[in-house]
């Protein structure tokens, strides 16, 4: 029976705070069979991990999948560099934003999708230390601002 939807394995929530992302793409991975069964148990990470452009192909080095338990000699090296699907303008595309300067390739997640692994690649800017500061602000702020308003809904002010 084939899987149906989304199903996420692991996100990179520090992304979004040490980058700020101005595209997505969706992208296929190669992958071996014992990698497919350790991420079926949710085990991954996308901490430090990022995508390069070398010879019109897009890699993602520095993702740790672990070995699968069961596995035997057939099991994969945990963070071998893996190679990721995209259509070809879209490879163009990334190859042009990236050259232009300042922008990387990040991955924000890596989910099932119908049963296939998925990545979701983010082109972005790296932010500098004011910018996180002012992101952070502007998150208390705004929580602050809706605890606010729930207790003047509950009527305690």
């Amino acid at each position: 029976m084939q899987e149906r939807g989304q199903k996420v394995i692991v996100s990179n929530r520090k992304a979004r705070h040490d980058y700020a992302i101005l595209d997505t793409y969706e992208a296929g991975i190669m992958l071996q069979g014992t990698e497919v069964k350790s991420l079926r148990l949710g085990r991954a990470s996308l901490v430090d991990s990022f995508a390069t452009v070398d010879d019109g192909e897009i890699f993602l080095r520095n993702l740790h999948i672990p070995e699968y338990t069961q596995g035997s000699w057939t099991n994969h090296e945990p963070r071998r560099t893996r190679k990721l699907l995209l259509h070809k303008a879209e490879i163009e595309r990334l190859i042009g934003k990236t050259r232009e300067g300042g922008l990387t390739l990040v991955p924000l997640r890596m989910y099932f999708s119908d049963g296939k692994v998925k990545v979701e690649l983010a082109l972005a800017k790296g932010k500098k230390s004011y910018d996180k500061r002012n992101d952070l602000a502007k998150r208390d702020a705004q929580r602050e601002i809706s605890r606010a308003v729930g207790r003047r809904a509950k009527g305690m002010e």
